[in-house]
């Protein structure tokens, strides 16, 4: 399987629990998300992407079912910012260190302010990107959230 990823790195040295799944990624699929959902056979609402933002002079970390949007004023509500807009993806690729479509919460270049959707807590596990287009990551959400320090909130519509 594949290893070395930032993401998987970060995992390995922090002794956390996590299966890797890799999946033949199609350039001309419309949603990274929605397509990693599908070629896994797994429930779209327990596949989660990273989205970035921008919060008034800073950058956030919203984690959100694939099959849901964020809503920017429940972020923005959540970190105490006076507004969010999404972030360029390639701001939010130099930012991250990943490409977009393959944009992992764990092992960006650096630890920015992180919300994950509140309905994480419904699954004992999760998905998130692994780092890289097919490669996703499962592993317990509350883990997610003690590597990144990231809050739980309903920041998805």
């Amino acid at each position: 399987m594949a290893t070395g990823t930032p993401a998987t790195k970060l995992l390995n040295s922090a002794g956390v629990d996590f299966v890797e799944h890799e999946y033949d990624h199609d350039p001309k699929s419309a949603s990274f998300g929605l397509e990693a959902a599908e070629k896994l056979g797994v429930d779209p609402s327990r596949v989660f992407k990273t989205l970035i933002a921008n919060l008034d002079e800073t950058y956030a970390v919203a984690i959100v079912p694939v099959n849901k949007q964020v809503s920017l004023k429940s972020l923005s509500r959540t970190l105490g910012a006076k507004r969010a807009t999404m972030a360029d993806p390639a701001q939010a690729a130099r930012l991250t260190g990943y490409v977009v479509g393959g944009i992992s919460p764990l092992g960006q270049k650096r630890l920015l302010p992180t919300v994950i959707d509140a309905t994480a807590n419904d699954f004992e596990t999760i998905l998130v990107s692994g780092g890289r287009r097919g490669f996703d990551i499962e592993l317990s959400p509350k883990d997610l959230a003690n590597l990144l320090s990231a809050v739980f909130s309903e920041i998805a519509s």
